[in-house]
């Protein structure tokens, strides 16, 4: 007879309790594979995941969290983990290094802090309303610098701009 560890139990517990309020829980043998990098006082880390389609969910985690996307392969996600220690070694030069990374911080807490809003309060339209112009300028400012700023890295170009910005 196999002893399960409190963890197991937990985890069959809270599976049960999903169950129950209608997910479908599937438990999957894969592989989960955390990544860590530190440059000076600087730490870099990922997390992927392979998904039940086989393809592979990947995300930064440190500086700050960033959801990066699915990619079919392993290989793809270590060609853009070298891409960005890459940009990260380069942008680490700048003076301005340690301000990119608590704006970022402060933009991924924003988008939390937006989400408590609407799913804890009756928004007014108006208000609605004031927060996307909020973006939309703060988006144009984003345009703005880039196209005042001087270009550093050209191995890739940034998909983000593509469409968005």
């Amino acid at each position: 007879m196999a002893i399960m560890s409190s963890r197991l139990i937990r985890h069959d517990m809270c599976k049960q309790e999903l169950n129950s309020m209608g997910a479908k829980v599937l438990d999957l043998q894969g592989v989960m594979t955390f990544v860590k990098f530190r440059f000076n006082d600087t730490k870099i880390a990922y997390i992927y995941n392979i998904r039940p389609d086989n393809t592979y969910f990947f995300e930064r985690v440190k500086p700050y969290a960033m959801a990066i996307g699915e990619f079919a392969s392993e290989e793809e996600i270590i060609d853009l983990i070298k891409i960005d220690i890459e940009q990260f070694k380069n942008a680490m030069h700048s003076s301005n290094f340690n301000k990119f990374i608590e704006i970022d911080s402060d933009i991924a807490k924003t988008v939390r802090i937006f989400e408590d809003l609407y799913l804890y309060y009756n928004i007014r339209k108006e208000d609605l309303e004031s927060l996307a112009s909020e973006v939309s300028d703060m988006l144009a400012a984003i345009r703005k610098i880039k196209d005042s700023s001087e270009r550093v890295y050209f191995k890739k170009d940034p998909d983000s701009f593509k469409d968005t910005v």
